[in-house]
């Protein structure tokens, strides 16, 4: 689309930046709250002959109120999940609003590497929780996506892009009708090869085998399937094959699990969460690298020696009561005596004669001084005397 900053959408939506492709951030002006908008391109046949005065036209309008009526039955105000504020059909186009706090998706954090398991963990136990709240409305997804993830600035993940994704498959539907080959077309070239939208069955149980696709992805970095393109990765679904989830470590059980292609024998968005706060309460405390690298440059005085068992209790005989290898043949018979070539003390070496600390030094050098004073008044009073 073209405009830029300061331009108005739907008599509200003032941007804030240049738009990207179908995508653009804006502010309210009625409410004042950052907002994400997406566009979807709406094909002639619902817009042809449109008057800029004129109607939205009647198919435009069932796809608005459609994802309206998701929008307003969705859970407002839950702290996981981005509130859809709307839909509107402006400039042949049909956009989605929902609110946008600062943060990150998933899919730009992704583009820096992999995420460590236990941290993909916490972004996913965020996710089942919005999960568990929208299931429990009677609703499902559809496009629980490392795109529709946003990371907070406080590291909570947040699970956007339901109103989105209503209004691609309303638009499926409408031009390719509720099945069959012309739907399918349709859907492929709006969502592209990106796994986690190709599920076998929808609802829940399909928006679980998403999250475990997103799990897999956040971990190895990569999707289980082949995505070079919608036929490829279509297949590679419907036959089960796909990269083994051992890559995802300690995570791996789950996503295996979350991918079965039965949907009975996948957990639900509620196991999930709890198998994930089980697994984060015995997640290793995080290593504290400076400690770590301050120890590791410490180096001892001295090499230090291996200490070797003792043998039943036997004293005396080559340096078997010594405590170390270095100890020499008089350490047995230096025990208790100070006698010998070892030192006896487990060492190893003569003995050395125990040096004054430094800061006596001072002390004991003020103190000698003041007695050879008082030797010297001494010796004074009595050749005097």
């Amino acid at each position: 689309m073209r405009g830029g900053p300061g331009q108005v959408l739907a008599g509200r939506y003032r941007l804030t930046d240049r738009p990207e492709l179908l995508r653009a951030h804006a502010v309210d002006e009625r409410t004042g709250e950052s907002v994400l908008l997406r566009a979807l391109e709406l094909p002639a046949l619902l817009t042809a002959g449109q008057d800029p005065e004129d109607a939205v036209p009647a198919q435009a309008d069932r796809l608005v109120r459609r994802v309206a009526a998701v929008g307003s039955a969705a859970p407002a105000a839950h702290p996981r999940l981005l509130r859809g504020v709307g839909a509107f059909v402006e400039h042949d186009l049909l956009w989605t609003v929902e609110e946008r706090p600062p943060g990150l998706t998933a899919a730009e954090l992704l583009t820096a590497g992999p995420l460590p398991p236990y941290r993909a963990a916490e972004l996913a136990a965020d996710l089942a929780a919005a999960l568990r709240t929208l299931h429990a409305a009677g609703l499902s997804h559809g496009n629980v996506a490392a795109g529709s993830v946003l990371v907070c600035e406080d590291g909570a993940a947040m699970l956007g892009g339901l109103l989105a994704g209503v209004a691609e498959e309303a638009l499926a539907e409408e031009l390719g009708g509720p099945g069959g080959r012309r739907r399918y077309d349709v859907r492929a070239t709006m969502v592209g090869p990106v796994a986690e939208r190709w599920p076998l069955d929808g609802g829940p149980a399909g928006d679980c085998w998403a999250l475990g696709v997103l799990l897999h992805r956040l971990v190895a970095g990569r999707s289980p399937y082949p995505e070079g393109g919608v036929p490829e990765l279509v297949t590679a679904v419907r036959d089960g094959r796909r990269e083994h989830s051992a890559v995802c470590g300690p995570l791996g059980p789950l996503v295996e699990r979350l991918l079965q292609p039965d949907p009975v024998l996948r957990p639900t968005a509620e196991a999930v969460g709890r198998e994930l706060a089980e697994l984060l309460a015995g997640a290793p405390e995080p290593v504290d690298e400076e400690r770590v690298a301050r120890a590791v440059t410490l180096k001892p005085e001295a090499p230090l020696v291996p200490l070797r068992p003792r043998r039943g209790g036997r004293r005396g005989g080559k340096g078997a009561d010594s405590g170390n290898a270095g100890a020499g043949k008089g350490a047995g018979k230096g025990v208790g005596k100070g006698a010998g070539k070892g030192s006896g003390n487990g060492l190893g070496g003569a003995a050395k004669p125990p040096r004054i600390p430094p800061a006596l030094l001072g002390p004991l050098l003020v103190g000698g001084v003041f007695v050879l004073l008082a030797l010297g008044i001494a010796a004074v009073v009595l050749f005097a005397g």
